[in-house]
């Protein structure tokens, strides 16, 4: 499932980088890879609040749609 489909409080594993090699440097740059856990904080304004390792970013909706999950879990709303 793609990161932009995802609702506030999901978590998963992510499973793929879509794009080219631009875009997966720069997600790459911001601790996030392919196998690491990423949370679904909020979504605000187009933009999606994300939770990688210790570190929260603000990603648009086009840069959320690379970014694909394995089996994202549900929570409540994350903090």
């Amino acid at each position: 499932m793609l990161l932009s489909t995802c609702h506030s409080g999901t978590t998963g594993v992510i499973k793929k980088i879509h794009g080219d090699d631009k875009i997966k440097r720069f997600l790459f740059s911001l601790g996030c890879a392919e196998g690491d856990q990423l949370a679904l904080i909020s979504v605000l304004g187009g933009n999606y609040i994300v939770g990688i390792k210790d570190s929260r970013y603000a990603l648009d909706k086009s840069l959320a749609g690379k970014i694909e999950l394995i089996a994202p879990q549900r929570h409540g709303r994350l903090g």
